[in-house]
């Protein structure tokens, strides 16, 4: 009995996706759970598994198309009816001929250069449009961020076009039909509505039309290169010598590095045969230094992913760190009388001028709105946290035994943070001063700000107040795990009530954070740094100490908190720190 694929619910605000790749074709098997497409939000990129096995028989929305939650996408057969999948091609076919008397026009001068059957043939096809798919229910335009093919290039069917960046999502678009790209449209850099024609696709017979253009370009500069080389070639004769010494010079390490195969492509690049590999991801590779020959495709048949080039590239970076420190003081001794230490070296964005990324600037305008929504202030406290560290310090081996873990400070901050929420209703609250109403929350939904390479992104653990302070680390972990290997659903990323900022992780004492908008408190909790302080003992009074200590500044919206409400927070959470009573939390 057929099957019916439909469109998933991914999210609490998503009402429809965007196809943007069949994995499997009309006609093709799958099992069960196997991944079919990948479909496309707002705020998401995910596959979607067949329900069912069988043998697709019908694809109901075709790549490119945005379709609503619940709307079938395609159907699942036993294999009895498998005949359907050729039922589409003769309707494909009679639509071609339709389109082909508007567009012969443009294309007949230098179809008639070639044999007549070739211009009947390329009128079929010719002149099918690329046009800017919608990337979300929000998404009303997009940015052209790089062309992986150019003029007069052969593309297939379903092959990556270009490359296109919206607000929240980045994206290869693929080729709707196979031939030759007859025309760019818009070029890199330049942005443009949903709707708007990309470029131009024609059928493999309109290449000679291409070609007259690009005929002339080269023409003038072929002839001034072989001049020169015809010119050393008599003079001298260690010349072709030298030739030769280099080539088997460079191909040496070429060879050596990796262990499969290495083609080299026309234009003399190196590349190796690692399979389909899509653009972007090649691109990534290359950026970060990783073997595409080296890695495990977690995609469909062992495809290579996006995600899998980053996860390699972090591996790569952690593994490179740690001998690092060992290594700097080894050669500082042995040098420190007669060298000074190494410089750090320069960024290499150092005199660039770039374009905002779409992300990027999304973050600069929700910054400003929120400074401009809300009257925001900013107060600061003191916390001995000696207790809360020796604790750790304590119980840290174990607990990350018993939870697969890391115990950091962060997991005692939130503890203290959601349960004096409870205590402090209106620091995790919501205003609407439209409605003239205030919201306080009846749940603690605590917000992580997590620093990834696409900006900062503020992770939900929902329910926050519910969980101990084992709970809170491993879902602490996990959020910035799945933020910083995109793996986010768009309900990770809602329904937030208190922002929680770790400025501290990077040294900094701390700071005077954003807020988080439609919240209207958030907490930024510094370098926890051991300092003498003033400390009162029952035998020997008032004496200096080294004590662990951090500062720990809330900003909040001063239209419905109050100094005093801020301070009575905060005084809170500090004595809940300074007390130290975890033991229980810890198993000690």
């Amino acid at each position: 009995m057929p099957v019916s694929v439909t469109m998933p619910r991914l999210g609490e605000s998503v009402t429809e996706g965007t196809v943007t790749r069949w994995l499997k074709q009309e006609g093709d098997h799958v099992e069960a759970d196997e991944p079919l497409l990948e479909v496309s939000t707002d705020k998401v990129d995910t596959e979607i598994p067949s329900p069912a096995a069988g043998v697709l028989t019908r694809i109901v929305v075709q790549e490119d198309e945005t379709a609503e939650v619940g709307a079938e996408l395609a159907v699942i057969g036993d294999g009895a009816d498998g005949g359907a999948a050729p039922a589409a091609e003769p309707a494909a076919a009679e639509e071609e001929p339709e389109a082909a008397p508007a567009e012969e026009a443009q294309v007949e001068p230098p179809a008639a250069e070639e044999e007549p059957e070739a211009e009947a043939e390329a009128g079929a096809a010719e002149g099918t449009a690329v046009k800017m798919p919608a990337l979300g229910e929000s998404v009303t335009e997009g940015t052209v961020t790089r062309w992986l093919k150019q003029v007069g290039d052969s593309v297939e069917a379903d092959e990556p076009l270009l490359e296109v960046s919206t607000d929240k999502v980045d994206t290869e678009i693929p080729s709707p039909v196979a031939g030759t790209l007859l025309e760019i449209k818009v070029a890199e850099d330049e942005t443009v509505e949903v709707g708007a024609e990309l470029a131009i696709i024609g059928a493999a017979g309109a290449k000679a039309a291409p070609k007259p253009k690009a005929e002339p370009k080269p023409e003038p500069k072929a002839e001034p290169k072989p001049e020169p080389k015809a010119e050393p070639k008599p003079e001298p004769k260690p010349e072709p010598k030298a030739a030769p010494a280099p080539q088997p010079a460079a191909a040496a390490p070429v060879h050596a590095g990796p262990a499969t195969n290495v083609t080299v492509s026309g234009n003399g690049k190196v590349e190796e045969d690692a399979g389909y590999v899509t653009p972007l991801v090649r691109k990534l590779a290359a950026e970060h230094g990783v073997r595409l020959s080296s890695l495990t495709g977690t995609g469909v048949g062992g495809r290579i992913r996006k995600q899998d080039v980053l996860d390699a590239a972090a591996k790569a970076k952690e593994a490179a760190a740690r001998p690092a420190p060992a290594a700097a003081p080894a050669a500082v001794s042995a040098s420190a009388t007669t060298q000074a230490a190494p410089k750090a070296a320069p960024s290499p964005l150092r005199g660039q001028t770039q374009k905002l990324t779409r992300m990027r600037a999304l973050i600069a305008r929700r910054m400003v709105e929120s400074l401009q929504i809300s009257a925001q202030l900013t107060t600061v406290v003191e916390v001995d946290v000696t207790k809360v560290a020796k604790l750790r310090d304590k119980a840290k081996a174990q607990f990350q035994a018993t939870h697969g873990v890391k115990l950091s400070f962060l997991p005692f901050f939130a503890l203290a943070a959601v349960e004096a929420l409870r205590v402090h209703p209106a620091v995790n609250s919501s205003i609407d001063l439209e409605a003239g109403t205030v919201t306080y929350h009846d749940a603690e939904h605590l917000g992580m700000a997590v620093d990834s390479d696409k900006g900062l992104i503020v992770p939900v653990i929902k329910n926050a107040g519910d969980l101990n302070l084992a709970g809170l680390a491993k879902r602490i972990a996990d959020v910035a795990e799945r933020t910083r290997s995109n793996k986010l659903s768009p309900d990770d990323i809602a329904g937030g009530t208190f922002t929680l900022t770790n400025t501290g992780s990077r040294g900094a004492l701390f700071d005077t954070p954003i807020i988080n908008q439609p919240q209207v408190a958030i907490l930024g909790t510094g370098a926890v740094v051991k300092r003498a302080v003033v400390v009162s003992d029952p035998e020997l009074g008032e004496i200096i100490a080294p004590r662990s200590m951090v500062y720990l500044a809330l900003s909040y919206d001063h239209r419905i908190v109050d100094g005093a409400d801020a301070a009575r927070f905060l005084t809170t959470v500090k004595e809940r720190l300074e007390a130290g009573n975890f033991e229980a939390d810890l198993g000690l």
